[in-house]
């Protein structure tokens, strides 16, 4: 298997270098040259396989040149070591939680298959990689938790100033070791913007090994696939058509399920649900792409005003609006309503979400509107604690706090503050 630039101007490369270079040379993104759909019995008999089978039959095809069958099912062992859950709060409507992991964020499996594939990679190997991430949010906790103490790898992650929430900003300052957290006056988009703006910086990378741990590096992409699958194995019963509503930022994670459907999984259409960063709600409108700065909200994951992925899920339907329609809906919601949707679910059934959450079950009920008989799955992408003071100020109650989030709760944050790209470049020239 190799993997091709969207952008057309670079050479295909293997995924071992796709993963390590993490962005094309031409500035696109790596896009696998084929997706190869699983058999029709693969998901007849899906009940009956476990989460490691299911999981390595589909990441398989992408890998196998490079990770041995032995090390992949290992890699998966470690990736996959906790629970994905699908919770059925209304008659059509169920939750996939994926905050059972060490940092209660969806992107866990991403950031540790990442970090576990670099690890294998980087052994033997004489020259460090440095790993620079922006992040809006959960990315920067899951990348510090997956990579911490991985030897051969350094990992640098940018995120915008008072503009994460606290136990996120714990998170991803507070581990030291290889782990150092840049701190940025600006946005998130300022802090990704300077992360592209490094990789194609050749007084740098002439100089060093940098790869990416965002969305955009295939390692963090692509085995977000595997926990839609999973949430089919457990919703197949239903007899009903299944539908996937996802909160959206960079839409890595929609566009990962997508992959998932081109492998054969049976499920009919995809829900992106973001806050007012409707960027892409409005593509899918009027035909036209317009990026534009990204506006500060309560479900602050998803401020992203210019999407990077988006571009895969355009090339998965060819970049023909009238067929990715067919298969997405996308819409915005304001903090009011994402507020009000928290209110009413926790009013409803007793269950708590965080607000991306929340976004997730409203864009959901706003598809349902016109398709009452599906059984839709929205994206619990973060535990409630990780946004504890929107959901006290929201619901006036306060969940415990897992351990996970206690054993941060008490560290001392270090962190360097920048403001321009030339500090963040002066800092990894002489780091």
């Amino acid at each position: 298997m190799q993997f091709y630039s969207l952008n057309n101007n670079a050479p295909k490369v293997s995924f071992k270098e796709a993963v390590i270079a993490g962005i094309a040379p031409d500035k696109g993104l790596y896009f696998p040259e084929k997706i190869t759909p699983l058999p029709t019995s693969f998901f007849d008999g899906i009940e009956q396989i476990s989460n490691l089978e299911i999981a390595f039959k589909a990441i398989h095809q992408f890998v196998k040149d490079d990770i041995s069958d032995d090390k992949l099912a290992s890699i998966l062992e470690t990736v996959l070591d906790f629970d994905f859950p699908v919770v059925a709060l209304e008659e059509n409507v169920a939750t996939l939680e994926l905050f059972h992991g060490p940092t209660m964020a969806f992107k866990d499996v991403g950031a540790r298959f990442m970090a576990n594939c670099l690890g294998h990679f980087s052994e033997g190997e004489k020259q460090e990689v440095t790993v620079l991430v922006a992040t809006s949010g959960d990315t920067g906790g899951a990348v510090a938790n997956g990579f911490l103490g991985v030897d051969g790898v350094k990992v640098v992650i940018l995120y915008p100033s008072g503009k994460v929430s606290d136990i996120q900003e714990k998170q991803l300052t507070t581990l030291g070791q290889n782990i150092t957290a840049i701190e940025v006056d600006g946005t998130f988009d300022d802090c990704q913007k300077m992360v592209k703006t490094a990789f194609l910086d050749s007084d740098l990378t002439n100089h060093m090994k940098l790869t990416s741990a965002n969305s955009i590096n295939v390692a963090r992409w692509l085995p977000q696939l595997l926990y839609f699958l999973f949430a089919y194995k457990q919703a197949k019963s239903k007899g009903r058509e299944i539908i996937f509503s996802v909160p959206s930022g960079n839409f890595g994670n929609i566009c990962a399920g997508m992959v998932a459907q081109k492998l054969g999984m049976p499920v009919k259409h995809f829900i992106a649900a973001t806050n007012v960063n409707d960027v892409v709600p409005n593509y899918m409108k009027k035909g036209e792409y317009v990026p534009k700065p990204s506006k500060a909200t309560i479900s602050n994951a998803m401020d992203v005003g210019d999407p990077s992925n988006f571009i895969r899920i355009r090339h998965l339907y060819q970049d023909d609006l009238e067929k990715l329609s067919q298969n997405l809906s996308s819409y915005s919601f304001t903090d009011v309503e994402t507020k009000n949707a928290m209110k009413h679910i926790h009013i409803a059934s007793g269950y708590i979400t965080d607000p991306h959450g929340a976004v997730g079950y409203l864009g959901l009920k706003k598809y349902q509107e016109n398709k009452p008989n599906t059984y839709g799955i929205f994206m619990e992408t973060a535990h409630p604690v990780k946004f504890l003071d929107v959901v006290e100020d929201t619901l006036n109650v306060s969940p415990p706090i897992p351990p996970q989030i206690q054993k941060v709760m008490g560290r001392e944050k270090k962190s360097i503050a920048i403001s321009t790209y030339d500090e963040l470049k002066s800092y990894l020239k002489n780091s």
